[in-house]
């Protein structure tokens, strides 16, 4: 019975943190990615820009990595 107990627990564990680098994946991508979009729709372009994309694409993909890996183990 308690080694059941456990196993939940631990489940239980995973898919929280998974759900938090999941949401996290999805403010990272919201705010960079989207922000730094729509100044490129607008006359307040700036060079760096570009860079805050790309950046936002990257730590969503690596935040939503994250938890697949979290889940997947």
């Amino acid at each position: 019975m308690g080694q059941r107990d456990e196993k939940d627990k631990i489940k239980s564990r995973k898919e929280k943190l998974a759900g938090y680098f999941y949401d996290l994946s999805k403010l990272t991508f919201a705010a960079l990615v989207l922000g730094g979009m729509s100044s490129l729709y607008t006359d307040d372009f700036k060079p760096y820009t570009i860079y805050v994309v790309i950046a936002g694409l990257v730590l969503t993909y690596i935040t939503a990595f994250s938890a697949n890996r979290i889940l997947k183990y």
